[in-house]
């Protein structure tokens, strides 16, 4: 069977991609770096999760933030209050980060900054349910974020996400009364899509489940720096 030209066309992307995905990542390896990628729809609360793990965390994790918008940088200013390097990626008409523009940041940290030191980059991909799944940007980890107002039948209807996530965070649980939202169901369609990830309810505004998430973020720094340690380094300059 013959592939149409548009068929053919996204798997060349797609590969491609990945080939630049893992350079970044043999990049965050070298260095002794942990990278999440952070994914969801707009508007479901990365940023004000990013927000909080950097006021938690900053003082005992070395953290570095990529942020991805189409336009404007008012997320990547909201992130800079916190003291910690924000490297922002306006991506324009792309609905999402990729590979590419990734290393262009990986390029900036390593320019301004001692990348070495680091411990943690959080990449906070552009507010969208489907490309970011399908385009790695060097990631150790993916983060997707489902708000109790998207409805309980987000995973079914965009499962890419939800089947690559490592960890599903269902966020603004303090909605969850006033939208009438079934937390066991919408449970339950991730784990119909994905029955090994790990689902911890959040709250920004009342910080249910925050204590959850920066043991989740602890314990994934730790077993990446434990890979790391066993794996022979070959030093190269960022490119």
């Amino acid at each position: 069977m013959h592939q149409t030209f548009d068929a053919a066309l996204g798997i060349n992307l797609l590969h491609a991609n990945q080939e630049g995905a893992d350079h970044n990542r043999a990049h965050f390896d070298q260095w002794g770096i942990t990278c999440f990628n952070v994914m969801s729809s707009p508007g479901a609360g990365k940023t004000a999760l990013l927000e909080k793990t950097l006021a938690a965390l900053s003082p005992e994790i070395k953290m570095a933030v990529i942020e991805g918008d189409m336009t404007t940088e008012l997320d990547a200013d909201r992130l800079r209050q916190y003291g910690v390097p924000v490297i922002a990626i306006n991506t324009g008409r792309s609905c999402h980060l990729d590979a590419k523009m990734v290393a262009g940041g990986i390029h900036r940290l390593a320019h301004d900054y001692t990348p070495s030191e680091f411990d943690l980059v959080l990449v906070e991909n552009v507010g969208n349910l489907v490309c970011p799944a399908e385009f790695e940007v060097g990631e150790h980890v993916k983060v997707a974020l489902l708000s109790v107002t998207e409805g309980e039948d987000k995973p079914l209807k965009y499962p890419i996400m939800f089947q690559e996530a490592d960890c599903l965070l269902i966020t603004k649980t303090d909605l969850a009364p006033y939208v009438e939202a079934d937390m066991e169901q919408i449970a339950a369609n991730v784990r119909q899509m994905n029955p090994d990830v790990t689902i911890i309810p959040v709250s920004a505004k009342t910080g249910e489940g925050l204590e959850l998430w920066f043991e989740w973020v602890r314990s994934h720094i730790r077993v990446q720096l434990f890979t790391n340690s066993t794996q022979p380094r070959q030093p190269q300059p960022a490119a």
